[in-house]
């Protein structure tokens, strides 16, 4: 996303509003600016017709409590420590999806709306996060340009340590997309091969290992951060 997509003043109030991303004391104020301010109250509404049918998109979902045990076992062996179910039922770790899928769409919202008169090809989103860790990614793969957008939202890379990126997909083995640069938004450009296992759906998942990237070719660190990719 670039500068110039960027939202401003109250069309970007008016946005963060629908999307419930506002803390409670700034949504009481706007709430009752749209009471007194029909202006304001019209671009409210506006922003609820446009990023109304992008919720329709999601249906609520359990996932199961076995799936981060499963990549630790595939990246890792059968020694991979599992994940307790309770963290999947875990309220706060709900918020915090909907939070940053929520902030996903607002950086989304532009562009989308930006193009309305020539068909989108859908995107694939993941949000990156694991129990007990502070790492935390958004991840956006673009058909058009065949490339992954990161968009991290958690801790940064420790001076000694690199973050690396890895996909896993059923029947293929796992492959290493390469150390995360550093910064808080980056995109990765893939491979032809890499850009079909995407398109049959796959999961990604973020290792911390030594500065430069994993020696072996296959994950030598903890997973920091999972998650699968889903179409919008």
């Amino acid at each position: 996303m670039t500068a110039q997509d960027e939202l401003t003043g109250d069309d970007a109030l008016a946005a963060e509003y629908v999307l419930g991303v506002l803390p409670e004391d700034e949504r009481q104020a706007v709430a009752e600016r749209i009471a007194r301010d029909q202006g304001f109250a019209r671009l409210v509404e506006s922003w609820e017709g446009r990023l109304g049918p992008m919720g329709e998109r999601y249906t609520e979902t359990s996932p199961p409590a076995a799936v981060k045990a499963a990549l630790d076992r595939r990246l890792f062996g059968a020694d991979a420590r599992s994940v307790p179910a309770s963290f999947w039922q875990n309220l706060t770790v709900w918020r915090t999806i909907a939070a940053a899928l929520a902030t996903l769409l607002l950086l989304l919202a532009v562009p989308v709306l930006r193009s309305t008169l020539t068909p989108v090809a859908p995107q694939l989103v993941a949000l990156l996060s694991a129990e007990g860790s502070p790492v935390s990614y958004v991840a956006v793969y673009e058909p058009k340009t065949g490339s992954i957008a990161l968009s991290r939202v958690g801790a940064a890379q420790q001076g000694d340590r690199d973050f690396e990126l890895w996909v896993i997909s059923k029947g293929d083995p796992t492959v290493s997309m390469g150390v995360i640069p550093s910064g808080e938004t980056t995109k990765v450009a893939l491979s032809d091969a890499l850009r079909r296992r995407m398109e049959q759906g796959a999961t990604l998942a973020i290792s911390d290992e030594p500065k430069g990237g994993s020696p072996t070719g296959k994950a030598t660190g903890p997973v920091v951060a999972v998650g699968e990719l889903k179409n919008i």
